[in-house]
């Protein structure tokens, strides 16, 4: 029972991330998402007390999702460049669902109550951020990125990506490896030491 409760739990999440990826939080009742999900509404706040509650599980699953990505990176044995430019690919080639999870929390970010963007806040730096912030830091500390604030570092590279994690914005969506390999390059080109 507590296995299928969980199962349940979390296909309404993953079904939910899509619903708000295509529509946004506020095109958005607990009834359509019942009716869309396919499970009535009262099995629907069985699981979640209410909308905001949802959206941000869907938040807190992408960003756990995006921080065991960050951790697998990080122990490989290769250096910070290397590590970076892993992440950066990772990134880019997910599917544009993926990508739009990260998008979809920050553009969304207003609708949610303080105490649960305080949350978000807090798993965003923890599981994200925080996590490319050491990323950088380490290469700079061996002498393989320039001294710089991570902080501006890490926003620049953010700033780079963003457009391609909204769903087919502008035809961004599927990238070439020589494209993703040239958005690489042009980030990675600013922050190298040398």
């Amino acid at each position: 029972m507590v296995v299928e409760e969980s199962s349940m739990r979390n296909t309404i999440i993953e079904k939910a991330k899509s619903l708000f990826i295509e529509h946004g939080y506020r095109g958005l009742s607990m009834r359509e998402i019942a009716e869309k999900v396919g499970v009535s509404k009262p099995a629907l706040y069985y699981h979640f007390k209410n909308k905001e509650e949802l959206f941000s599980a869907v938040l807190k699953n992408g960003l756990e999702e995006i921080g065991r990505m960050i951790d697998t990176i990080n122990n490989q044995p290769v250096t910070s460049y290397e590590k970076l430019s892993l992440f950066m690919k990772y990134v880019l080639t997910q599917p544009t669902e993926q990508r739009a999870v990260i998008r979809l929390g920050t553009q969304e970010f207003t609708q949610l109550s303080i105490a649960s963007r305080q949350i978000f806040d807090e798993s965003y730096y923890n599981q994200f951020t925080g996590k490319l912030s050491t990323m950088i830091q380490t290469g700079i500390e061996d002498g393989e990125f320039r001294e710089m604030d991570t902080n501006i570092a890490i926003w620049g590279l953010l700033g780079l990506l963003y457009p391609y994690m909204y769903p087919n914005h502008f035809g961004l969506s599927a990238l070439s490896a020589d494209k993703i390999e040239l958005i690489i390059s042009m980030y990675m080109k600013g922050i190298q030491k040398g």
